[in-house]
């Protein structure tokens, strides 16, 4: 059984990070800002989350960016890449066009010196028939129990996540989630989060009760709701990694953590150390926030 959370993670440390107009159609999360102070700024807030994920015992492998060819969303890298602790790595299809070139075989590489690889799962060739899975984005994986939770969305094909279901290992629940303007929210991960003791979830952008019964029948974690106005502040959109001595920290931006209500603070405080940084730049104009940052290692060690 693979454990819910690692304590190697990977990074991407922005060159050129700005708002990304190829994105914006289908995540409505962006919010363009003055573009001449946003590479400063969201550089010195992913060296703060960086900082802060190291000085609780995480360990943080930061990948630079490459000025060439412009990839102003290089920071989430997530989308194109996860690891298993089965030694496999899945390579994932991107909506976006300039995204695809985040896509970087010497990170593979290099993680391939120190990880073992045995097989590469690439499902790129499904952007020629305008298919898409972007990942842990798209994807939330309760690791411990291989269940997949996955939102539809025109980044998030159904077919697709079958398809890497059936070869990981995985147990899919599919549904549906829409913004306030009635739109699908791009990615389940800023709908839902799961560690090893709870389930972080936004219920009411799930229309279907149906869907809403499925995904509360999947688990026996502890469920800890929370509103629109919460997953606007990013409040689903967090991450479990495993700190010093084992023990389990919850990440999550300034913005998120302050929108959450005291007795939901000490729910997830049984389960886990609650750590938060301010992301603004980065959530504002990327539309994703600290769990879109952190592309988690579970690779077996040489």
């Amino acid at each position: 059984m693979e454990k819910q959370h690692t304590s190697h993670i990977l990074m991407i440390a922005p060159v050129q990070f700005g708002f990304n107009v190829q994105t914006a159609e289908s995540n409505t999360f962006q919010k363009a800002t003055e573009q001449h102070t946003v590479q400063n700024q969201a550089l010195m807030e992913f060296t703060a989350l960086v900082d802060l994920l190291r000085a609780n015992g995480v360990q943080v492998w930061v990948v630079q960016d490459t000025a060439e060819p412009h990839t102003p969303d290089s920071i989430f890298p997530n989308n194109w890449f996860s690891t298993h602790g089965n030694a496999k790595v899945a390579v994932y299809p991107m909506q976006a066009e300039n995204r695809r070139q985040e896509r970087r075989a010497d990170i593979i590489s290099n993680l391939a010196d120190v990880f073992s690889i045995i097989d590469i799962a690439d499902y790129t060739l499904a952007e020629r028939e305008g298919r898409y899975l972007e990942g842990t984005g798209s994807m939330v994986l309760d690791r411990e129990n291989n269940i997949c939770y996955a939102c539809i969305s025109p980044r998030t094909d159904a077919a697709l996540v079958k398809q890497f279901c059936s070869d990981f290992g995985y147990q899919p629940v599919l549904f549906d989630a829409i913004d306030r303007t009635g739109k699908p929210i791009y990615h389940t991960n800023v709908v839902m989060s799961v560690g090893g003791g709870f389930m972080v979830i936004c219920l009411d952008c799930i229309p279907n009760p149906m869907h809403q019964s499925a995904i509360k029948d999947s688990t026996d974690k502890e469920i800890v709701e929370i509103t629109l106005d919460q997953l606007e502040a990013f409040a689903g959109n967090m991450l479990e990694v495993q700190g010093e001595d084992g023990r389990p920290l919850l990440i999550m931006s300034s913005r998120a953590h302050a929108s959450l209500r005291p007795e939901q603070i000490a729910k997830l405080s049984c389960h886990a150390t609650l750590l938060h940084t301010p992301l603004t730049t980065i959530e504002n104009n990327g539309g994703g926030s600290a769990r879109c940052m952190m592309a988690e290692i579970f690779l077996p060690k040489k």
